[in-house]
């Protein structure tokens, strides 16, 4: 009970403050107001040591919704999480979780940047090799490295910053042609946090962690750390930079939406369409669509959420099983739970009036009034294709098909926690879309041809029946002759071998052969152990010498006078 009541505390907490800071930045924007607070802690030299925070919209709103979805994550875990041992450490966790992902969304100084970067990628890894195995052990060390690699750029960073003497974004202003470096740094910083090619892999491992903390990192906060960097940095780097960012993010799109049509287990799909949806967001970015890019991110947040805890509820419902082959019919057996599952991809995939459609096909139109190649566009409308296709395959194999395990688990709704905490996110992602869209974008009269505004309700048409057709059809891919291109797109391009080889296995060859010949070879021998047996023989000489003192006595007075008559 006393644990059941820290749950609803902690969310009552969070649900208050989120709605305050809210509000707070609706007001923010509305009268273009920002406040920028600056504590000298000390002063180092000629440069000054500051603890700086920036509040304006952005940040006031962004850590809303991440307090709104981890508030929801909190009580959903009352239920879910009833039983474990070492709860307490999982609060922790999780609340360290929330509270690096706010320190870096208000922080616009590199160092403290670091703090919250670095935060998120420890407690992610504490939280991925939570269970404690030897799937989520593997999972948690290609999860830490990835964003390892990221925590160096920005570590290079800080030390080029030291050109500017500040660490902050106000030094940035005004420069010009010199924070080319600085900004290509913290561009590729962003591509490991959000999980772009080449580092895609470590996201749908990252599924080794609980449902809940899932539900939290694909929604609002460790993937999201990234794509929030380039949002507020939006205004520095260089047009070769975008292209850089539009070719990423397409393939990733494309990579993503290919490996999902092909996948089975419930939380990988998932998490590759988390995948897709941020190369959707860093393509806004390429395109200088910073404020679209922002409210897509905030939608992504309350459907993803929405999703994650749904597909969590079904999970517990048949005892941690995730393959989606042996589940169907949910439409019977879990009717609140199945509509929100269905409302929440019908979210994803951009169904008109839903919380997705406003942000997604305001992308899709805006991209199209860009001066962009035939390839890119292309692309771009293939994986949004895509992205309907593995939905609609996937609301198809879980609400409509027949059970397969129909006598294995007794699965119903109920009204637990667990119900009540997806409530105010089905409602969030039904409403919120034209909401915000009403109330914080102000995105000018769109004006295309007839044939190019309806291009991407033809598209969402097309994949939805592509996506019937995959799910009717998945059993007989592996007959085809070109069983092995479906491999090759189901396996994400390779990416989880290329990336777990050269980053955990040949790391951890090359420091054990480093161990062997190194610190228990040569330097073991010319090092401590040489010096101690040397340094043994060298006092058993002496101890020697000093069993005859008077003869050695007489021997050294002559060898002192010898020396000094000699010279």
């Amino acid at each position: 009970m006393f644990v059941l009541s820290m749950w609803n505390l902690i969310f009552l907490l969070f649900f208050s403050f989120s709605f305050i800071l809210f509000f707070s930045g609706l007001l923010f924007l509305n009268y273009s107001f920002s406040f920028y607070f600056s504590w000298n802690i000390f002063s180092w030299g000629a440069t000054d040591i500051n603890m700086i925070f920036l509040f304006d919209w952005v940040s006031l709103m962004f850590l809303s919704f991440v307090l709104f979805i981890s508030g929801s994550v909190f009580y959903y875990s009352g239920e879910y999480m009833e039983g474990e041992i070492n709860l307490s450490r999982f609060i922790f966790l999780l609340a360290g979780f929330v509270g690096s992902m706010g320190l870096l969304i208000f922080s616009p100084n590199l160092i403290s940047i670091l703090l919250g970067w670095d935060g998120l990628g420890l407690v992610s890894y504490c939280l991925v090799i939570y269970y404690q195995n030897y799937k989520s052990l593997n999972a948690g060390t290609l999860t830490v490295l990835s964003n390892r690699v990221g925590d160096v750029l920005i570590l290079v960073g800080i030390v080029w910053m030291l050109n500017f003497g500040d660490w902050s974004f106000v030094a940035w202003m005004g420069q010009g042609e010199s924070l080319i470096l600085i900004s290509l740094l913290i561009v590729l910083a962003s591509l490991t946090k959000s999980a772009q090619i080449p580092f895609s892999a470590w996201l749908p491992a990252a599924m080794a962690a609980p449902t809940p903390v899932s539900s939290l990192v694909h929604s609002s906060t460790l993937v999201t750390a990234g794509i929030y960097l380039v949002i507020r940095l939006g205004w520095v780097y260089d047009f070769w930079m975008n292209e850089l960012l539009m070719i990423l993010s397409v393939l990733t799109m494309f990579m993503a939406g290919l490996g999902a049509c092909f996948e089975f287990d419930l939380k990988k799909i998932i998490a590759l369409s988390t995948l897709s949806q941020l190369g959707l967001m860093m393509y806004s970015l390429s395109l200088g669509l910073v404020k679209v890019a922002l409210f897509h991110l905030l939608m992504h947040a309350l459907f993803k959420a929405l999703l994650f805890m749904s597909a969590g509820c079904i999970i517990h419902g048949f005892k941690g099983w995730q393959d989606i082959r042996m589940m169907g019919n949910m439409m019977v057996s879990l009717p609140f739970i199945s509509s929100c599952f269905v409302v929440s991809n019908l979210a994803l995939s951009g169904m008109p009036f839903l919380a997705g459609f406003y942000s997604k096909d305001l992308i899709l139109e805006l991209s199209l009034m860009q001066e962009l190649n035939l390839l890119s566009l292309f692309m771009l409308f293939l994986s949004t294709g895509l992205t309907v296709a593995y939905t609609f395959r996937l609301i198809y194999y879980m609400v409509r098909r027949d059970f397969v395990l129909s006598g294995s688990v007794n699965l119903s709704d109920g009204w637990g926690i667990m119900m009540k905490s997806c409530v105010g996110l089905v409602t969030f992602s039904v409403f919120f879309g034209a909401l915000i869209s009403w109330l914080a974008m102000d995105v000018s009269s769109i004006i295309l041809p007839a044939g190019l505004k309806n291009l991407t309700l033809s598209v969402c048409i097309l994949g939805i029946f592509l996506g019937f057709f995959m799910a009717q059809s998945s059993y007989n891919f592996s007959k085809l002759k070109f069983s092995l291109l479906v491999w090759l797109s189901g396996s994400m391009w390779f990416l989880p071998y290329l990336s777990s080889q050269p980053l955990t296995y040949m790391p951890l060859k090359l420091g054990s052969e480093i161990m062997k010949f190194g610190d228990m070879g040569w330097l073991e021998f010319l090092g401590g152990q040489g010096m101690s047996n040397y340094i043994t023989k060298l006092s058993l000489k002496f101890q020697l010498l000093s069993l005859n003192s008077v003869k050695v006595f007489i021997l050294l007075i002559w060898i002192v006078f010898s020396i000094v008559m000699f010279f």
